[in-house]
């Protein structure tokens, strides 16, 4: 039976959302968390960072890494994953560049980088806990539609809306290639536990398909139907169509 929350509101998500980070730190001092960027994940990350600051709890053993990251940009462009989870839980919970584990976005060498990157996850014990935000084509990670279930960390290509909205931020032109280099589907499925996060009325038919559609490599998020140890929290509006499946909870 799957593990079905649906919040009241988008609120009451967000906080439900920031104490699957916060208790997953308390539970285990030191955890290993896969972490996910986007609008989805900004409010639950200022939630967990304004607890810390004001009820402080011990973080000097916690590893942070984020699932994916763009290539081919540098640092400073605000949208890579390293510096929005740089600035949005890294330094507020005092997580120095030692316990958060980032590939370069910049590298002569993608496959080393994709290597290196899930072998340092692996020596610390793997994942205990990874975020996942839903795509509005299904893609986990920047796993698109395709992916193979049974990939590891690899360089995908970005969706087309997203790159587009990456070009027009950067001034970058189509010359220049861009992609995402992130954890692969199998990589992911290894994660010990899993929380797929997605609110709003936009993501509600993909949710229903995800929870409701048959396990396929057209929607990747469909494969987490079948982890030993997924919850996937939503708002009500994301999952309205989703109520009357056994597992859903309403809080």
């Amino acid at each position: 039976m799957l593990d079905i929350r649906i919040m009241k509101d988008e609120k009451d998500f967000d906080i439900a959302a920031a104490w699957e980070i916060i208790g997953q730190m308390l539970r285990k001092p030191d955890s290993v968390i896969g972490l996910s960027t986007g609008q989805t994940t900004k409010n639950m990350h200022a939630i967990v960072s304004h607890i810390y600051s004001q009820y402080p709890f011990d973080t000097s053993r916690v590893t942070l890494f984020n699932v994916d990251e763009l290539t081919n940009l540098p640092r400073s462009y605000k949208g890579c994953c390293y510096t929005m989870i740089r600035e949005q839980l890294a330094d507020p919970l005092g997580i120095p560049d030692g316990r958060f584990i980032m590939p370069a976005t910049i590298s002569d060498d993608y496959a080393a980088e994709c290597e290196n990157f899930q072998r340092a996850i692996e020596a610390r014990g793997g994942a205990d806990l990874q975020m996942l935000g839903l795509g509005y084509n299904g893609h986990i990670g920047i796993n698109q539609p395709g992916t193979a279930f049974g990939s590891e960390t690899w360089v995908s290509p970005m969706d087309p809306v997203f790159e587009e909205r990456v070009r027009r931020e950067t001034g970058v032109g189509p010359e220049h290639p861009l992609g995402g280099l992130t954890l692969g589907i199998r990589t992911i499925m290894h994660t010990k536990r899993i929380a797929l996060v997605a609110k709003g009325a936009h993501k509600a038919e993909m949710v229903e398909k995800m929870l409701k559609g048959p396990v396929t490599e057209d929607i990747p998020a469909s494969v987490l139907q079948l982890h030993p140890s997924c919850t996937f929290l939503l708002d009500a509006e994301a999952g309205r169509y989703v109520t009357d499946m056994e597992g859903a909870r309403l809080c």
